[in-house]
């Protein structure tokens, strides 16, 4: 999904060892025997035979009698000090680890695996633990190292001269190229890799690539070839019945659907997906498809549901330690709260979301994608390199011995380019998280004044320094006045003043942010918002109805519950007239964006006019808003109001 909602599929390497026939005794040439080979040999008939079980229950996606199988066969190999089947185990069991989402245990089961082949020279086992934990911190969102440990990978396998691993190497790296935004260079090694399988026919690494592509087809917006990738992808999968690979599948088909918009085509291949997912335990994948239904749930007009979805899913994805996923998570949560009117936890999440985009460095994954040209060529054409080099050292001896004198010298010149590469590469990475510094307090600086201004104004004011004054043909004006204010205030404490005006104030704050309307600000005990600006909306006028008969609301069933304590509490007029404005900002210091005109005086006189617990609005007022059928109106007649005379007034309720 766009913002990185889905992860890609990760190539783990197996050792084929699975289906070995391993024979423990041979035939002794004496009637008397040793005790401690005996035992040995019985260990390791017992030890293959826990393995080979292991696999086939890991094959079957039963990864918990995988893992207790696998790590009982560990314990006996290790009895036997058999260096060779001990790293298989780690190996086993790493990727079990990794199939259920514990990426800390992944890493380390793989590092033991690759640090044991290393040592006994089994370069295969090595270069394959390397691959795989490139694998886990693809996983995790940490690009970089996925992409220092998939190119030794590559490397490796091109010297050994195995061109089927050397494909999956480098398909993954083709993964991240994708990642860094290269997608010509992504799908050249996507379709080497799949040349590859299909010479060997492996359905397996076919459906992984074909797959690749697709969802490479799904970032460049080509979905027809996508979606002829993808459903490939699936067909194959489904043939095998392979969980695994369907979960692969789905999960990318739901994201192609998703980045078209095309949300009811998407849901129900998530909802595939995570059904699958919930089966085999993948806890990758379940995290992933809660929060995916999730947004498409947001996007559907269903944003408690997603809610509930997101919550789950980041709760998942916290157990799973993914940056990305949890990125995702906090993402919908935001997109959610902030559609159910929710602004403080939208808040939140939108922070959070901010910080977890900053730990993803796909900027400086990027940058160090763009600048491998000759480690990218190093590793198409490390195959062919090897058999020349092979070829030249067994007809030219003395050649070679010079080439070697030639080598030691280009070590020690890059050694020395490394040494200075490395304090270049310190002082970059001092200057990008100052820079990542200084953008956190600047987005902190925004918000705050967001907070303040409205957002075409705070632009403007950000652009010019100043803020040129505006008129308004039509704009709406809402002014609150507590009722006999004084005499209630006098019987609480300060503390306690303070904060019931803090809880009201908080609640109309809400509430203005629910309807679309701009509160002004607030003098002493009374409040005042304004409708229409800074944009003209037509529905401003019922918008700011339905919240000043949602103010008085919260003030009824506010004073009945103090009451019913036995506190003070305050009764609120509430008066609402529409006309021309000017509006700008004024002073320098703790400035503050006001408005002005009769229209306010009018507005501020619907409110001394007005009875406690009623929206009292002008005759004006009720012209324009009379074919409202959600409301109802009770005419006051003429009314007198100060320095205005006779005015025509209303009480408008909401209709039975």
């Amino acid at each position: 999904m766009k913002k990185g909602v889905m992860c890609i599929w990760l190539l783990l390497l197996l050792l084929n060892v699975t289906g070995e026939k391993l024979y423990a005794q041979t035939k002794l040439t004496s009637k008397r025997t040793n005790p401690i080979n005996e035992i040995n040999n019985r260990n390791k008939k017992v030890a293959d035979s826990l393995f080979n079980l292991g696999s086939k229950y890991q094959d079957r996606q039963a990864y918990k009698e995988s893992l207790h199988l696998l790590e009982a066969s560990l314990k006996l190999y290790q009895l036997i000090s058999d260096g060779k089947k001990i790293g298989d185990c780690f190996n086993y069991i790493a990727i079990t680890y990794y199939y259920q989402g514990n990426y800390s245990k992944a890493v380390d089961s793989f590092e033991k695996s690759a640090k044991l082949f290393n040592k006994i020279g089994y370069t295969k086992g090595y270069a394959s633990a390397l691959n795989n934990i490139g694998s886990v911190y693809n996983g995790q969102g940490n690009y970089l190292k996925a992409l220092d440990y998939y190119r030794r990978a590559a490397l490796t396998f091109g010297r050994m001269g195995d061109n089927e691993s050397f494909a999956v190497a480098t398909n993954n790296i083709g993964l991240i190229y994708a990642r860094g935004k290269d997608f010509r260079n992504a799908m050249k090694y996507y379709t080497q890799s799949l040349s590859v399988y299909r010479k060997l026919n492996n359905q397996e690494r076919i459906t992984h690539a074909l797959n690749a592509i697709g969802k490479l087809y799904v970032q460049e917006k080509e979905y027809v070839k996508a979606f002829n990738n993808l459903e490939k992808t699936l067909q194959i999968a489904d043939e095998r019945k392979d969980r695994q690979l369907q979960i692969m599948a789905l999960s990318s088909l739901g994201e192609l659907f998703y980045e078209q918009s095309d949300y009811t085509q998407a849901l129900p291949y998530y909802t595939r997906c995570l059904a699958y997912s919930n089966q085999i335990g993948s806890l990758q994948y379940q995290s992933e498809s809660e929060i995916a239904i999730g947004t498409i749930m947001h996007h559907l007009g269903r944003s408690k549901v997603a809610v509930d979805k997101c919550h789950y899913g980041l709760n998942l994805a916290q157990k799973l330690g993914s940056i990305s996923v949890k990125k995702s998570g906090c993402d919908c949560l935001y997109q959610s709260y902030k559609a159910l009117g929710n602004t403080r936890q939208a808040l939140y999440y939108f922070e959070q979301t901010n910080t977890l985009d900053d730990s993803l460095n796909l900027t400086e994954t990027a940058n160090q994608v763009m600048n491998m040209e000759f480690q990218k060529q190093q590793l198409v054409d490390s195959i062919a390199y090897v058999k020349k080099e092979h070829a030249i050292q067994l007809k030219h001896k003395e050649e070679v011995q010079q080439q070697e004198k030639q080598r030691n010298k280009i070590i020690l010149s890059l050694g020395f380019i490394l040494l200075v590469a490395a304090g270049l590469g310190w002082q970059l990475n001092y200057v990008r998280k100052s820079r990542a510094a200084l953008k956190i307090e600047k987005d902190r600086s925004e918000a705050l004044l967001l907070n303040i201004l409205p957002e075409e104004i705070a632009e403007e004011l950000k652009e010019k320094g100043h803020v040129d004054a505006r008129e308004y043909n039509l704009v709406s004006i809402l002014f609150t006045d507590f009722k006999s204010f004084t005499q209630t205030a006098e019987q609480m404490s300060p503390q306690s003043l303070v904060e019931e005006i803090h809880t009201c104030f908080k609640a109309f704050d809400l509430i203005v942010g629910k309807y679309q309307i701009e509160k002004i600000k607030t003098i002493g005990d009374a409040y005042m918002a304004a409708g229409g600006i800074p944009y003209t909306d037509e529905r401003s006028l019922k918008n700011i109805v339905l919240a000043g008969l949602e103010m008085q609301e919260f003030m009824i069933k506010r004073a009945a519950e103090n009451r019913a304590d036995g506190r003070p509490a305050f009764d609120m007029r509430l008066g609402i007239h529409t006309g021309p404005i000017v509006a700008g900002i004024v002073g320098v210091k703790k400035f503050q964006y006001d408005v002005w005109g009769d229209t306010v005086n009018t507005a501020s006189r619907m409110e001394s006019s007005g009875l406690i617990g009623k929206v009292n609005i002008s005759e004006t007022f009720y012209e324009f808003i009379k074919q409202e059928e959600c409301f109802s109106f009770e005419y006051r007649g003429q009314v007198h109001a100060k320095g205005k005379g006779d005015m025509g007034m209303y009480f408008v309720e909401k209709a039975a």
